[in-house]
């Protein structure tokens, strides 16, 4: 190889090394400070890791806080959600790839438009049409709202995917007889395993992490998700960093877990379409 290429080579590793250097840092950090012991945590100064470890914060939240319930909450709200959303935009994305109709272009307008708006301007507005509906400080509430917004952009989504699968397909199986539904579930549906896996992973992680309507529309405990419960860490005169970032460490496992079992789908994504016509 030529001086030149090599030093390419080189400097291209370099900065996908640093780039997952700087990405991956604020998780470590994460996970050191949930292993240092509280009278360490200021002593020490800054090191790259703690002189003595402790699970003494993991035990507190596990054992002697109400973690576990925003932790149930969460999978709760972002599991129901992520397949709600799932279940709707693959309807809706086929609807959109496949058939043409009037009003089309102006329900994918009225779609795009929903997602100009900023979300702190829609609280007050939701708060009013949930709370006579008994559906403050509810999770279904919360399912509710987070469906709405991420329904418009799954939908777009599943439609992509429905647009790089060719359409002879369906007709092959409708002149053999089957019905429009029939070739949908049995022959679009499991090419698009992909996009489904994409669409879940973005919806539950949205809704995982988001903290702005469970703040509020969730006045207690019992349906706090642990967005909201992390700040129950935070109390008027000091924050427990220990505790915190134990909980945050927690809260990565069914992210983690979640993004494991649809991997295969993920990857296979990277040669979806790839049909000969």
């Amino acid at each position: 190889m030529r001086p030149s290429r090599i030093l390419l080579t080189v400097a291209h590793r370099l900065a996908i090394l640093c780039y997952v250097a700087v990405a991956l840092f604020p998780l470590f950090w994460l996970l050191k400070v949930s292993v240092t012991p509280n009278r360490l945590l200021y002593s020490e100064g800054v090191r790259m890791w703690p002189s003595e470890m402790t699970l003494e914060h993991f035990t507190f939240v596990i054992a002697h806080s109400a973690f576990p319930t925003f932790f149930k909450n969460s999978l709760i709200v972002s599991g129901a959600t992520a397949l709600v959303v799932t279940v709707l935009a693959s309807l809706s994305g086929y609807a959109l790839s496949r058939f043409s109709f009037r009003a089309k272009y102006w329900i994918v307008a009225l779609m795009l438009l929903t997602q100009m708006f900023p979300l702190v301007m829609l609280v007050a507005p939701i708060f009013r049409i949930l709370s006579p509906l008994g559906l403050t400080n509810s999770l279904t509430g919360l399912v509710i709202v987070y469906s709405a917004f991420n329904v418009p952009f799954a939908t777009f989504l599943m439609q992509s995917f429905f647009d790089g699968i060719p359409k002879d397909l369906e007709e092959a199986a409708m002149i053999d007889g089957a019905t429009q539904f029939v070739a949908f579930r049995q022959i679009i549906l499991p090419l698009t395993l992909p996009g489904i896996a994409a669409t879940l992973g973005f919806v539950f992680t949205a809704a995982w992490s988001e903290l702005l309507f469970a703040l509020m529309l969730i006045s207690g405990n019992d349906a706090a998700t642990f967005p909201v419960g992390l700040l129950s860490f935070v109390s008027k005169f000091s924050v427990d960093f220990g505790q915190m970032m134990a909980a945050g460490v927690l809260a990565l496992i069914p992210a983690c877990l979640f993004f494991l079992l649809i991997q295969r789908y993920l990857v296979q994504g990277l040669t979806a379409g790839a049909v000969k016509g």
